[in-house]
């Protein structure tokens, strides 16, 4: 190895020396823009907020999602009126027969309402005519009780046996008032009083009208109870007792 090419060896050397002692002088040199202790704290304190914030919104969205029962699962009940009883049925015991009935029967069945009560009393009683109309045994077997039931298959074997039909449509129901309201022991015996307007023809074997039909719109005036057995967890009532207006 010659003696210039060992002066450079040396020569590089010194230079990579001071380049070093360059470079460590300036990295390790504060600018002044260093994070203080404080600052380090504070940006820990924003992850954490940022984290939390991160945590609250999927919880928000997990809020907006709804959960279908599995199947086989059963469905939870929805929430209800958190208005107790005795409050809610004190609006309907007014200075009458009627609304001291809706009290007690409210006060044996937390979930009875009049008016969904009613409601359900006009579907049924739109049924119940139908069924009886087309001779449908089925459809009134679970609206009817045991007796009402017999009365009105025995109705419709009579009319059966003479070999004639009965066509009923239900034009409207005008009214749909409770009329009469009890709670004999669990019991709860409601009487509605309806009003609607039918057109009914009653056909012979061969098709032909029978005479005396009244023609066209008339109007119809029953008087129906339906009771329900409180502790009864079927919610369902059933038709007692019928009869015209007096």
């Amino acid at each position: 190895m010659g003696e210039g090419h060992f002066l450079d060896i040396i020569f590089l050397a010194m230079v990579a020396g001071f380049i070093f002692f360059r470079l460590r002088g300036v990295l390790g040199r504060r600018t002044g823009n260093e994070p203080t202790p404080q600052d380090r704290q504070k940006e820990r304190q924003r992850e954490q907020q940022r984290e939390q914030d991160s945590e609250q919104g999927d919880a928000a969205n997990d809020d907006n999602v709804v959960v279908l029962p599995e199947r086989g699962q059963t469905p939870t009940a929805p929430e209800q009126n958190n208005t107790k009883p005795e409050e809610e049925a004190a609006l309907w015991a007014e200075d009458s027969p009627v609304g001291a009935g809706l009290t007690k029967i409210k006060l044996a069945d937390h979930n009875f309402e009049p008016a969904s009560f009613t409601d359900g009393a006009r579907g049924a009683y739109e049924m119940i005519v139908n069924a009886f109309a087309k001779g449908d045994r089925d459809a009134l077997r679970p609206l009817l009780n045991e007796q009402v039931y017999e009365n009105f298959v025995g109705a419709i074997e009579d009319r059966e046996d003479k070999g004639e039909t009965l066509e009923t449509m239900i034009v409207a129901i005008n009214a749909a008032e409770i009329v009469d309201a009890e709670l004999n022991d669990k019991v709860a015996e409601i009487t509605i009083k309806f009003v609607s307007e039918m057109i009914s023809a009653a056909g012979d074997e061969d098709g032909e009208i029978l005479p005396d039909q009244p023609a066209g719109t008339r109007e119809v005036t029953d008087i129906w109870t339906f009771a329900r057995d409180t502790h009864n967890r079927d919610p369902n009532w059933q038709l007692i007792e019928t009869h015209g207006e007096n």
